[in-house]
């Protein structure tokens, strides 16, 4: 665990030999905006994951357990949350696996009827 997404992925990009430029150009960002995730100003892209995850070998859920601990954590700090909320969320992942498993597929997607 590091202190944000941003240090992992820094942290990543030193071990793999990478320049802020080689690596922004394998996800389609460039070096100042790459810079700016690794020093916590700003967000990385979920969209990406799955690239960053090619260009290290990584194994995609874990990175995903990196990326969104890193993502819920801020949210509660943020919002001065208990980690209560943690637990609820937890239970509302059993129910919304429970209700997908009979209904065979949930969809999230806005404007589907």
């Amino acid at each position: 665990m590091k202190e944000h997404f941003g240090v992992y992925i820094k942290q990543l990009r030193a071990e793999g030999g990478f320049t802020l430029t080689q690596l922004g150009a394998k996800l389609d960002l460039d070096s100042a905006n790459l810079s700016k995730i690794e020093n916590g100003k700003r967000e990385f892209d979920e969209k990406r994951l799955n690239q960053l995850a090619s260009v290290f070998n990584l194994n995609i859920e874990n990175l995903k357990a990196e990326f969104f601990g890193d993502l819920f954590a801020k949210k509660l700090y943020e919002n001065h949350c208990s980690t209560d909320a943690l637990f609820v969320a937890e239970e509302k992942i059993k129910y919304l696996k429970q209700i997908n498993v009979k209904q065979e597929k949930l969809n999230f997607t806005k404007g589907n009827d």
